[in-house]
């Protein structure tokens, strides 16, 4: 049984979390609760595999066996009784590739894209940085809750003449797991106005107490959709490094197209170590998964009962999904400006500003817990103490 409070010490290991601070323009001597990767090693079966291949000793050009895609099929048969064939698997170097990969592929310069605000960052850029028109249904939040608004989505898809919807599913930072309900009306309005549905999936091993994830591959059976669903094992076993994602398009025509904009962007080959990684988690990490989801929830639970007891100022809202926490700042009434600062000048603390997800999150903060308890016992300790400085 793994000890996930056991310390691995990550600083002077090139690790961008620990050590970027001088790359990403950050203040040094920061306590690092941004990026989401963890704080913990891989499982045995993922540290074994990779300690096969180095000791062969030559990382030439590889191949995806067979025991490759029944790896990451039987993974999505066995925790979520959803089929995916084989055939269906196009392999990427990441989610954020894949995702500008997609609008490339289905889209052109000038073509509108829809979202939902405040949302995973690389979404907004993968949109802009080439050429296209971002579009945005905004989430609403109703007592404590994030939600979709469906009225707005589709006015949003006709006057704009949307061509694609990326979607966040589990959502990221908010943490909702969309119902099964939800995703099917997202199915329905796309299939109507012809829209593609880009699905990210990748927290999708992360979902709380009380609540079920529904594969948007589900909600959308029976109908004439098109849509990719984008899967990857590195948030499930901190594999982010290795490079590996495995895009699902069960469309014959979509999943061509889509391939032959991977090939253009010049990947080809899949990183040998991913490879091996992903096929090791997905055939003997569940064990180790199980643990660590136990050991995160404890920490969810730990960050709310603190903030309620030590720091009632700061609004949270357990997630329902994801082991990101989108911490509600607003009673402090400050500019995002000023919250980062606060966190950074004060707090000591490097968070991701919420503003960085869109306007819509100016009053936020995102908080990894996927870190070790005393990291984050800390952590808030050095937050409310910096909020008492400001005397609000």
């Amino acid at each position: 049984m793994t000890d996930f409070n056991k310390y691995t010490e990550r600083k002077g290991t090139s690790c961008m979390k620990y050590d970027g601070a001088a790359l990403m323009r950050q203040k040094e001597g920061l306590l690092p609760l941004w990026v989401a990767d963890m704080d913990f090693p891989v499982p045995d079966s993922v540290t074994k595999a990779l300690e096969k291949k180095l000791r062969h000793g030559i990382y030439g050009y590889g191949l995806l066996e067979n025991s490759y895609f029944d790896a990451v099929t039987g993974w999505f048969r066995r925790n979520f009784d959803t089929e995916y064939k084989r055939e269906w698997i196009v392999n990427t170097p990441g989610v954020v590739f894949a995702l500008s990969q997609a609008v490339r592929a289905f889209t052109d310069p000038g073509d509108s894209i829809l979202i939902n605000r405040p949302v995973y960052y690389p979404f907004s850029s993968s949109i802009e940085d080439n050429g296209r028109r971002l579009v945005n249904s905004p989430l609403i939040q109703k007592e404590g809750a994030w939600k979709m608004d469906p009225e707005d989505i589709e006015k949003k898809i006709i006057e704009n003449h949307i061509k694609m919807y990326i979607v966040c599913s589990p959502h990221n930072p908010v943490g909702r797991v969309w119902s099964r309900e939800e995703l099917e009306m997202i199915a329905e309005i796309c299939e109507k106005h012809d829209v593609l549905v880009v699905s990210d999936e990748i927290h999708c091993d992360f979902i709380w107490p009380g609540s079920h994830f529904t594969p948007f591959h589900e909600a959308a059976s029976g109908r004439k959709l098109r849509y990719l669903i984008c899967t990857a094992p590195s948030k499930t076993f901190n594999l982010a490094g290795l490079q590996v994602s495995n895009i699902i398009i069960p469309d014959t025509g979509t999943r061509r197209r889509f391939r032959s904009e991977v090939n253009a962007g010049g990947f080809h080959q899949i990183n040998v170590m991913g490879a091996a990684a992903c096929e090791a988690a997905y055939n003997g990490g569940r064990e180790w998964l199980n643990g660590l989801r136990s050991y995160i929830w404890e920490n969810i639970e730990y960050t709310d009962h603190y903030l309620k007891e030590h720091l009632p100022q700061v609004r949270f809202s357990r997630p329902e999904g994801t082991y990101l926490l989108w911490l509600d700042m607003s009673s402090l009434d400050m500019t995002a400006e000023e919250l980062d600062r606060l966190m950074v000048d004060q707090a000591g603390l490097w968070l991701d500003g919420g503003s960085m997800f869109g306007p819509e999150g100016d009053a936020f903060q995102r908080l990894n817990a996927a870190c070790h308890r005393s990291t984050l016992e800390k952590a808030l300790k050095q937050m409310k103490e910096a909020v008492h400085h400001t005397g609000r």
